[in-house]
């Protein structure tokens, strides 16, 4: 069981950041109640690895039983946490007073694009828009071209649904010396700003500069970049260190002595030529073999299938088989308290009874709900 066995958490489900960081919640052994609209279209697919881990209730919150079967939930758990626009939870009886009134000590997560104030905290917005307006989106790209979106990955998942278990979490500890719940404001705009932390320091030391692909780490260096093969692939290249570019260098068969100085900015293009060149000249298997196991800081850039079958993954354990389908496996790792994907994604409403009953709901009761249409 994973670290976090005990702890009770209610997902009001929503997509995204939210469901991702409820799956992180789970495969560290917390007990999550995923609350389900009834009739949602997008649920119960076994396939969608981000609903891995808890347990489905399909509830119906436009009804004031519905709405007291998540207060009474909140009353034993240690967080909840929602996805809507400012307001909607309060809309519904569902806010941050009136579940803190029914459970002083427990913790609201609050996950949203822009935060719940400011001047666009009631716009729409998706991972592109609101990593456009702190600097991150504009840093991602090569010289001379538009910004490149690095999927969603940095403001749905790394700067919001990451962020919002992190802060879930200390909320959580905090209450267990306090007592006192407190809601977490976990924004994308904020969170996506705190992974640049280190470029946006880089900068205010003069070692960063606003034009894209110009940089260090933004494939504006020769020595940290990717350059395509002769099939075709790619292999990127990571060797910022001095020995590590000396045998990045060896490797390919590029004579240092007719290379530019490695911090050389104006020459950088030129030395991206002559890295170019000599790494056209094999396949990228051929580069793996070759670079495998050294220290010249240079992969091959895999496809997701090939990736499955990397040895040092499949020697990690960093995909795992579960219930007939390939998926990352629970990180971080434990030495004692080993985390485990609990459950496949449920179908919708799937635990229902078994859920309540568990938190604490007798069978009578949950047979009056469904007979009220509260629950399904």
């Amino acid at each position: 069981m994973g670290p976090l066995e005990g702890v009770k958490i209610v997902e009001i489900a929503g997509i995204g950041p939210g469901p991702f960081c409820a799956m992180m919640l789970a495969d560290m052994g917390a007990d999550v109640i995923r609350i389900e609209r009834a009739g949602a279209p997008m649920a119960g697919n076994p396939k969608d690895f981000l609903n891995r881990g808890r347990r489905s209730v399909a509830a119906n919150l436009k009804t004031p039983e519905g709405v007291e079967t998540v207060l009474r939930l909140c009353e034993k758990a240690d967080a909840i946490f929602e996805g809507f626009r400012p307001g909607v939870m309060e809309r519904l009886g569902l806010g941050p007073d009136e579940v803190l009134a029914r459970n002083p000590g427990i913790v609201y997560g609050r996950m949203t694009g822009w935060g719940q104030d400011g001047p666009l905290a009631h716009t729409a917005g998706h991972d592109m828009n609101y990593i456009s307006i702190n600097g991150v989106l504009h840093s991602f790209g090569h010289a001379g071209g538009p910004p490149e979106p690095p999927c969603n990955v940095v403001g749905d998942f790394g700067g919001g649904g990451m962020l919002l278990a992190f802060g879930l979490v200390c909320g959580i500890l905090e209450a267990q010396r306090s007592g006192r719940g407190q809601v977490v404001d976990a924004a994308m705009v904020d969170g996506s700003a705190v992974l640049m932390t280190m470029v946006y320091a880089m900068r205010s030391m003069g070692f960063w500069f606003d034009e894209r692909g110009t940089n260090l780490l933004d494939t504006g260096a020769h020595f940290y970049e990717v350059y395509e093969t002769k099939d075709g692939k790619y292999m990127s290249v990571g060797s910022i260190e001095p020995q590590f570019y000396a045998e990045m260098l060896s490797l390919l068969g590029i004579d240092p002595a007719e290379m530019p100085g490695q911090m050389d900015r104006a020459r950088w293009p030129e030395a991206k030529e002559k890295i170019a060149t000599a790494i056209r000249t094999k396949t990228q298997a051929e580069w793996a073999e070759i670079v495998e196991g050294t220290d010249a800081c240079m992969a091959p850039i895999l496809s997701i299938p090939e990736a499955f079958e990397h040895p040092h993954l499949k020697a990690r354990g960093t995909f795992v088989e579960y219930e007939g389908q390939m998926q990352p496996a629970p990180a971080p790792r434990f030495s004692r308290t080993t985390p485990e994907i609990q459950r496949p994604a449920a179908s919708l409403g799937e635990h229902t009874d078994e859920a309540l009953q568990d938190w604490g709901f007798s069978a009578e009761e949950v047979a009056k709900l469904r007979a009220a249409g509260a629950v399904s």
